[in-house]
């Protein structure tokens, strides 16, 4: 019976330049043909496709923080969304921290179509991280934002002095309605809080994603960096921490890799292991 690996991209698979190395590359295609390997990632179907294209990749990914579960060839799996009502209360508790997030929504199920809406009330965090999305397809600038039918998760950067009491009112206000993330954002010096359906992060979707292969959660070896990757490490047989990863991500793996991202962590144990 083939290992399972599944890898976060930012910050453990991909270098920091958020390239896949040929030396990774390499590796994850000669080791395919006797593991399954796939992703588990905070980005959507479109930016781990262009990511991966180079690589060989059969099994389902976990994409949007465990929000959709979808496989190389669009075939959904499984999803988990936020509504339009929830969705609208929460944008309008973060307008009293002064505060509006971006909202990644589906807007057709069946072609897996995203939005990506924006406010134009921006701090100077937020416009950092739309430097990224300059060309992306899927902006939508919003002057009075509001969510859509499908929300897959609602993001809000800036500082952590904002965002550690917006987490906690948030969290005081809708209790276990929503999963609530906050990391700090390794491409600045900022931080992010995620918002997320209470199924919809990473671990909820490794334990669909195992169903789906029809094996356990012991079977499958986890590779990651932050906040995002502890529920799967927790659930997962075995749990590998990169180099660089944050300390209390170190403290739940059990493999903290002499290696980073930027030194293909990730593919010299899979070089090594396989």
């Amino acid at each position: 019976m083939k290992p399972i690996y599944i890898t976060d991209l930012d910050h453990t698979f991909l270098r920091t330049d958020q390239s896949v190395s040929d030396f990774s590359a390499k590796v994850w295609n000669d080791k395919s043909k006797d593991a399954i390997l796939s992703v588990a990632t905070a980005r959507s179907f479109q930016k781990s496709h262009d990511f991966l294209e180079k690589l060989h990749l059969d099994a389902p990914m976990i994409l949007l923080d465990g929000t959709m579960i979808v496989t190389p060839q669009k075939k959904l799996i499984d999803i988990k969304t936020i509504n339009k009502a929830l969705g609208d209360a929460i944008i309008s508790e973060g307008a009293k921290y002064d505060i509006y997030p971006f909202v990644i929504a589906l807007k057709d199920v069946a072609t897996l179509d995203e939005a990506f809406l924006f406010p134009t009330t921006l701090n100077l965090h937020q416009h950092g991280v739309l430097e990224n999305y300059r060309n992306d397809p899927r902006m939508v600038e919003c002057k009075n934002i509001r969510t859509m039918d499908m929300n897959l998760k609602l993001v809000y950067f800036g500082s952590h002095d904002t965002l550690e009491p917006l987490a906690k009112h948030l969290e005081d206000t809708f209790g276990k309605e929503l999963e609530y993330k906050l990391s700090p954002e390794k491409y600045s010096d900022g931080w992010f809080l995620t918002i997320l359906h209470p199924e919809g992060d990473k671990a909820h979707a490794l334990t669909k994603v195992m169903e789906y292969l029809e094996r356990d959660t012991n079977n499958v070896t986890v590779f990651g960096d932050s906040i995002n990757d502890i529920g799967m490490f927790k659930l997962a047989g075995t749990s590998v921490a990169v180099a660089n990863a944050l300390d209390e991500v170190k403290a739940v793996a059990d493999v903290v890799l002499p290696h980073s991202n930027d030194e293909d962590g990730v593919a010299k144990y899979l070089e090594v292991n396989i």
